[in-house]
Parts: structure tokens; C-alpha cells; sequence
């Protein structure tokens, strides 16, 4: 099968198309023919040797993917060969074939086509599980999104707003908050030219944001904990922008409290919840409340230059690569 293969651990610049075995479903696992996979910050990460897994060489990189069922091992019945699909995977999408767990493998929504599949998971059903779990997000109440017009962070956008809540959206320019605004944001910050805490401070009355959804980290951290109000929550998703230190005093002066969100811990030890997030952002998607915004697509044979969309922070959005369109029922 063709595929974009890593060889050893290095920059993307490293990978290469060429032929590789396919893999074969085991017990519990799915065997899906990929349409779409989406490129993610992540798998340059993996490709470099930095991520939470490390695979065997050769490996295609790729974390989610679309497309159709081509066999399933033994045990596995929510889904069967013929069927469309979304699936969160180990690594993989990046190449013809994949395989991914039963357990994180569903059908696509009534609607849903491939790339709006493969933009999906590592996306929306991260941000919901950060926004519901870990922040413990209520209608009513004010979310504050950094990196507002990346993938993560416009899905939280419209997570957070199909819950009921004020959204205010921080990015880095007005062309990236211009596109947030367009999905839902109730109000803008430029953090690049204003002030964070101050602009949150004023937009809520002096009250703060209840919950802070962060998939940049770095110097952000500071202004945007400070934003918080009494009894805020901070959530940890992501540091592409560097790795921030929690000073403990500012959480306790006001009731504050900062959280990490994995998906990683939701698959292993709340398989419950996990469940529970798809079913409602599975309502959400069908009353037109999320809309996967994909800015840029790729074929396979120009995956390298999809992921440097995303190490040179040419995108917003998420940027799909077609594998086999064709495939698409």
C-alpha cells in the first residue's frame, strides 16, 4: 500500500512516499480503506521521537482518519465491513490503509462526509472532553479560547457555544479572529496588540472568565490564568507555544484550579465519558452547531508539505490530506 513513511526519528522534511505492508486487524480492531486523514500538530512531534508513543519503524504518521471498513478482527460489533467511518488512531492515517481500535472507531454522523470524518476527532472530541470533564463548562457561563483559529480551539468555540456559554476568542491576528467570528465567537481579542487580562476583564464586567481552554501555552499562560475569576478553571490542552509553569499561589488567592486534558485518559480509564461526549456532539452536529472548518487540503503524495502548514502556522483550521477520494460512498 502507498504511504508517507518515517524511517527513523527526524524532522518532516525526513519522510518519504514509498510502498509499505499492510497491516492486519486484530482481535478488537478495525481495518479501514482511508479516504481522508487530517495532519496534526502531533504527528510532527512523533516523527521527531517526542511523542507520548513511539511506534516501530517504518511507520506512517496520522492520528485520525475517515473512510471504509475493509475487515474487522474478532469481537467487534459496532461496526462492519462496508461501513463509513471516523477513527481515532495510534498512527497510521498517513497511508491507503489503517488500523484502529473498535473502541474508537464510529460511524460517521447522518450527513458527515470523509474530511469532515477526518477533522473531527482530534479536534472536537478532545475539545468536548476538555470543556465538559475537566472544565466543567455550564451554560451561563464565560470561556475564554487561546488559538482560537486552529483546529482545537474553533472546535471549542463551537463546543462552547452549543453548551450555552459566552465565548470570548484569543488569536494572534484579525484575519484569524475574523474567521472565528464567523463560527460563533460572541467576542475578540487580538493578543498579539492588546492587552489579554485587561480586554477579558473589561468584556466581563471586571467578573473574569469562568474557564480558560489552552492549546498554546507559553507566554499566554500568565495573562490568560489572571483573566480567570473566582472559582475559574484552566485547561490545559496543548503547549505548541511552550511549556508554562503554574505559579500554586494565584491558584489558591482566588479558588482558582488548572487542569491537563488527555484523550489518552478518557480511552483507558472513562471509557464512560467518552462515550457519552460523542453521543452529544453527535446531537450537536446534527442541529447544525459544528462545522469542521478545513482550510487547506493535500493529496497523500504532498503530506510533508501539509504538515509544514502547521509547523510554519500557515493555517487555521484543520488541514486534510486525501488519501483515496475515490473511496468516498
Amino acid at each position: 500500500m502507498r504511504a508517507l513513511i518515517c524511517r527513523a526519528w527526524g524532522e518532516i522534511d525526513t519522510l518519504e512516499m514509498g510502498e509499505m505492508v499492510p497491516p492486519v486487524p486484530g482481535p478488537g480492531q478495525v481495518l479501514i480503506d482511508v479516504v481522508a486523514t487530517s495532519a496534526n500538530f502531533a504527528d510532527t512531534i512523533m516523527v521527531a521521537g517526542r511523542y507520548q508513543t513511539k511506534p516501530e519503524f517504518p511507520f506512517a504518521p496520522g492520528l485520525e482518519g475517515a473512510g471504509r471498513v475493509a475487515a474487522v478482527g474478532s469481537g467487534v460489533t459496532n461496526v462492519k465491513p462496508g461501513d463509513m467511518v471516523m477513527a481515532k488512531l495510534e498512527h497510521g492515517g498517513f497511508a491507503e490503509q489503517a488500523v484502529a481500535s473498535a473502541t474508537e472507531t464510529w460511524p460517521l454522523f447522518a450527513g458527515m462526509n470523509c474530511a469532515d470524518g477526518a477533522a473531527f476527532l482530534v479536534a472536537y472530541l478532545s475539545a468536548h472532553l476538555a470543556l465538559r470533564w475537566q472544565g466543567r463548562l455550564e451554560a451561563g457561563e464565560t470561556l475564554l479560547v487561546l488559538g482560537a483559529a486552529g483546529g482545537s480551539g474553533l472546535a471549542a468555540v463551537e463546543i462552547g457555544k452549543a453548551m450555552g456559554a459566552t465565548v470570548i476568542a484569543g488569536a494572534s491576528s484579525d484575519e484569524r479572529l475574523a474567521a472565528v467570528r464567523e463560527h460563533g465567537a460572541d467576542h475578540v481579542v487580538n493578543y498579539s496588540t492588546e492587552d489579554l487580562k485587561g480586554r477579558v476583564l473589561e468584556m466581563t464586567g471586571g467578573e473574569g472568565a469562568d474557564v480558560c481552554f489552552d492549546p498554546v501555552g507559553g507566554d499566554l499562560f500568565d495573562g490568560a490564568l489572571s483573566s480567570l475569576g473566582w472559582g475559574g478553571r484552566f485547561v490545559h490542552f496543548g503547549f505548541v507555544g511552550g511549556v508554562p509553569q503554574v505559579p500554586a499561589n494565584r491558584l489558591l488567592v482566588k479558588h482558582r484550579s488548572a487542569v491537563g486534558s488527555s484523550y489518552r485518559y478518557f480511552t483507558k480509564y472513562k471509557p464512560d465519558l467518552l462515550a457519552r461526549s460523542m453521543v452529544e456532539l453527535g446531537d450537536f452536529y446534527s442541529q447544525g452547531h459544528l462545522h469542521p472548518i478545513i482550510t487547506h487540503r493535500r493529496p497523500l503524495e504532498d503530506g510533508v508539505d501539509a504538515l509544514r502548514l502547521l509547523t510554519e502556522r500557515k493555517a487555521f483550521g484543520k488541514v486534510i490530506v486525501d488519501v483515496a477520494p475515490e473511496l468516498e460512498v
